[in-house]
């Protein structure tokens, strides 16, 4: 394909993605898949997953139904470092060809498989399995009355509970599954497309006569009837040398809805009402009390500069009050100069990942459909913003009269990526040490330090050159030689309990929309709102920069010229309260019993804790450099 038709194909698929809201789409190579009649339909299955621990497992860690070789699917990073391990598997369906009483296998389970299936129960394991790209789904109606349908992925491997009117607890296995393979016809061609992929698991204690073979008529099921199985008076129960017969039945049923928009079903959920009502609530407090900060400042600031501008008489020069009397102290490099310009780089690498990150996602490139896409255009899109964080230390460096610029180039490199480095490692031996498919191989673990030390360290060290070849940034007014002393300040200007209440506004943009995405991660829920994620990205950016301003500002005029820091620290703060949200969804939402899983939810959440901690203070750290500069090249210094 030529570039300019790639363009035009390029341009034409972004339009429509606008269009259509990022909702109903394929992107260029993503074509649909047409299936004849009578055409083999091959089921993969995928990872083994939990909400009460958090460690997934590959579908063959628990003694099912094996084929004949186990062929694994090519998988991108995001897929690897999410645990997903995608393989082939012994169910195969022909299409629009119904079965009924198909027999996988029989196992004879040992006390060490019964001890599996057992402990998987308990922790409640799903099976996830893929038909054409879509997940396996179980349609779940939310009580007797409501028609609406919330589709829980994957099956649980199993139940636990009394039967036969004894008090023991015993465990059950679903080894029947009744599969469903939704399927749009074309009127032209007569060929058809999958449109949805859903099961319904049963336990079924199944009975034959004569020996065993895979030809064996199951008297426990009549292969002529519509549906196999509906209910189950004799469930199979997982003991040792228990004999287990897995079986399943597919049946095929036409639908309406087009390939497109297959996904739609599995991305609305009975909760969208309450997600947009309390986003627009969010949305509208969140501007309407920046709307007043705005304001406020604004008149402040015209009424302040203007006073000052019109003074007339030497006695009113020397008169000087407020933020103006620090003039000769505001631009003083602050303690520690060197590690604000490594944190300000790397904010800004954050941030560039961040934007674009959510442009992509909002014009529908990081559908569920490519899985494991979010987290790899995260990954590449912060190596290849290091450049920005280079050049961002750099120039800020110069600024503070910094002369040894490869130092601060290699401290942006290291510093931050190096202490999520330690953490993620230490997460991933205790996943190792749980024999989870959640723990990333040596060979992806050596793709990770490629694109570190290969990519993201030169590409740092290029932008931090060609920062410090810059001309430094002049400060819009000269620093004296002797720092003025800073008068004792009143409480509320405590440097701590102002750092505190900054942090409240970020947070509450926020807070909402986060309690959806922890929903997504731990208890493994669609999220696809990139469109309301994205607005809320804006009000945390618009949110940071302002509170940041008003509480400088306030500083300056307390005669306090100590802004560097605090400004970073102020919007940073936010972070703190995302970790005790985590917390607090932790102990109300979540039934995590291990401490291993314990141990993982606080390690990724302090991960991402951290991370918006740079995020947020770079935001307020930037608004309040732009407005010092601003305020003191308005007025007249003598």
């Amino acid at each position: 394909m030529d570039v300019p038709m790639r363009s035009t194909l390029l341009f034409s698929t972004l339009l429509v993605l606008l269009i259509h809201g990022g909702h109903s789409f394929y992107l260029p190579g993503v074509a649909p898949q047409d299936f004849d009649k009578g055409d083999l339909l091959m089921v993969k299955v995928n990872k083994l997953t939990s909400i009460k621990t958090q460690l997934p497992y590959s579908y063959y860690s628990l003694p099912y139904c094996r084929p004949n070789s186990i062929v694994d699917s090519a998988e991108n990073l995001g897929e690897v470092l999410r645990g997903d391990r995608i393989e082939n598997s012994p169910f195969v369906f022909n299409m629009r060809e119904p079965q009924m009483c198909n027999i996988v296998c029989r196992k004879i389970l040992d006390a060490e498989s019964a001890r599996e299936f057992k402990e998987k129960i308990d922790d409640e394991y799903r099976v996830n399995m893929i038909l054409d790209n879509l997940p396996l789904v179980m349609p779940i109606r939310r009580g007797d009355q409501d028609t609406t349908l919330v589709y829980q992925l994957g099956y649980y491997v199993g139940l636990k509970g009394k039967y036969a009117g004894t008090n023991e607890e015993k465990y059950f296995i679903h080894n029947h599954l009744a599969f469903t393979v939704k399927f749009h016809r074309d009127q032209l061609t007569q060929t058809a497309r999958i449109v949805g992929f859903e099961v319904e698991p049963f336990s079924v204690k199944h009975d034959y006569e004569g020996e065993f073979s895979e030809k064996t008529r199951l008297t426990s099921c009549d292969p002529h009837a519509r549906r196999l199985v509906t209910s189950s008076n004799n469930p199979q129960e997982v003991e040792d040398k228990q004999e287990i017969i897995f079986t399943y039945d597919v049946s095929f049923e036409e639908s309406e809805v087009k390939w497109a928009s297959r996904w739609d079903a599995y991305l609305l959920t009975s909760d969208d009402q309450i997600h947009w009502f309390s986003i627009v609530n969010s949305l509208m407090i969140v501007l309407f009390l920046s709307g007043m900060v705005a304001m406020i400042m604004l008149r402040t600031l015209y009424r302040d500069i203007s006073k000052y501008n019109e003074l007339e008489t030497l006695e009113e020069a020397q008169e000087e009050t407020g933020w103006k009397l620090v003039h000769g102290d505001v631009f003083r490099p602050p303690a520690n100069s060197d590690l604000l310009c490594v944190y300000a780089g790397t904010g800004v690498q954050c941030f560039g990942m961040m934007v674009v990150t959510m442009m992509f996602a909002v014009l529908g490139f990081l559908s569920p459909s490519n899985r494991g896409g979010l987290m790899t255009a995260m990954l590449f899109l912060w190596v290849f913003m290091g450049i920005f964080a280079g050049y961002a230390s750099a120039r800020l460096y110069k600024m503070f009269k910094g002369t040894e610029w490869k130092r601060i180039a290699l401290r942006t490199a290291f510093l931050f990526p190096g202490t999520i480095a330690v953490v993620f490692f230490i997460l991933n031996a205790l996943i190792w040490g749980e024999k989870s498919s959640g723990a990333v191989p040596f060979t992806t673990m050596f793709a990770l330090i490629f694109l570190w030390f290969g990519i993201s360290v030169p590409l740092v060290f290029v932008g931090s050159y060609v920062g410090s070849r810059k001309h430094a940034i002049d400060d819009p007014v000269k620093t004296n030689k002797i720092p003025r002393q800073i008068p004792e300040q009143a409480w509320y200007m405590n440097p701590v309990f102002s750092i505190l209440i900054g942090g409240i506004l970020p947070f509450g943009a926020v807070f909402i929309e986060l309690f959806f995405i922890l929903t997504s991660i731990w208890l493994h829920q669609f999220y696809y709102i990139f469109g309301f994620l994205f607005i809320v990205l804006m009000i945390l950016i618009v949110t940071c920069a302002e509170i940041t301003i008003v509480l400088c500002y306030f500083q300056l005029c307390s005669e306090d010229y100590l802004w560097w820091w605090r400004s970073y620290l102020t919007s940073g703060s936010s972070a703190l309260y995302l970790f005790l949200y985590a917390a607090f969804y932790f102990f109300t939402k979540l039934e995590i019993t291990k401490p291993v899983s314990g141990m993982l939810y606080f390690g990724y959440m302090l991960i991402a804790s951290y991370v918006f901690f740079v995020l947020t203070g770079t935001i307020g750290f930037y608004a309040c450099f732009w407005f010092t500069r601003l305020i003191y090249s308005s007025v007249k210094i003598d």
